[in-house]
């Protein structure tokens, strides 16, 4: 029972030394953790602020698609906190090519204009198809035996 309050005392006595928030000084080096943090008396409310998002992008280009991002650059109250945003919008044909977020991850929330969007889920658009399998290789990285394999499963062929 006094190791259990012992323990107890040290929890409740220690003090955090984590900011409460760190608004990034962006004229500095940045490195993987962040930038460093503004001074607290040079802080205003528009570090916390963002209204990039409400504003549709210009799709008129070979993908027809428009990224807004919101990261650190553009929103300094997400500094340090491991997270970003982003806007994306398609028009229609638009394709967003496939990427990959080392160390992070990835959330949609996906929002359509017409009723009948052509949803497309990927392994069907991928292997269920007849795309040559040299040229989905190249596009997933994925061997020549695991794409024949996939597409086998849902019926492509090539």
């Amino acid at each position: 029972m006094l190791l259990f309050v012992c323990l107890f005392a040290l929890l409740i006595s220690s003090s955090s030394h984590a900011a409460d928030f760190c608004v990034a000084k962006l004229k500095g080096a940045g490195n993987p953790a962040g930038y460093a943090c503004r001074m607290p008396s040079k802080v205003t409310v528009d570090d916390f602020v963002f209204t990039g998002l409400g504003v549709a992008g210009n799709t008129t280009n070979i993908i027809s698609a428009a990224v807004t991002p919101a990261f650190v650059q553009q929103f300094p109250g997400v500094n340090g906190l491991g997270l970003s945003m982003a806007r994306l919008d398609l028009a229609p044909a638009g394709v967003i090519p496939m990427h990959t977020h080392p160390g992070a991850s990835e959330v949609l929330f996906v929002s359509f204009s017409d009723p009948d969007p052509g949803l497309q889920i990927t392994d069907f658009a991928f292997f269920a198809n007849n795309l040559s399998s040299e040229l989905l290789e190249k596009s997933t990285f994925l061997d020549d035996a695991q794409v024949k394999k996939l597409k086998k499963v849902l019926g492509g062929t090539g």
